[in-house]
């Protein structure tokens, strides 16, 4: 895990510079990728041919399974625990007819 400094500043951790070929001077570039960031090697090439179906299929299922697993992991949420009811819902704020 790297720390952003007060200059905002951010380390590359070893292993990833070394893994990616990030050597000191070297550019990398931040993109928006929903609610994360990307961090992208200057030098790195885009992607000029699209994945073929089948191909982009096999990556969807690998990220399915990888997310399946981590939910397994996680313990179920009781709905009582949030403090409220969906009933309570439909009655808040409302008077009596009787």
């Amino acid at each position: 895990m790297s720390k952003v400094t007060s200059t905002l500043q951010v380390t590359v951790p070893k292993a990833l510079a070394d893994q990616y070929g990030i050597r000191p001077g070297d550019h990398i570039r931040f993109e928006e990728a929903g609610e994360v960031i990307r961090v992208v090697p200057a030098n790195t090439r885009l992607r000029t041919k699209a994945l073929d179906v089948s191909t982009r299929l096999e990556l969807f299922d690998a990220a399915t399974e990888r997310q399946r697993a981590r939910e397994a992991n996680q313990p179920a949420r009781r709905a009582s625990a949030r403090g409220w009811t969906r009933e309570a819902l439909y009655t808040r704020g409302r008077q009596n007819a009787d």
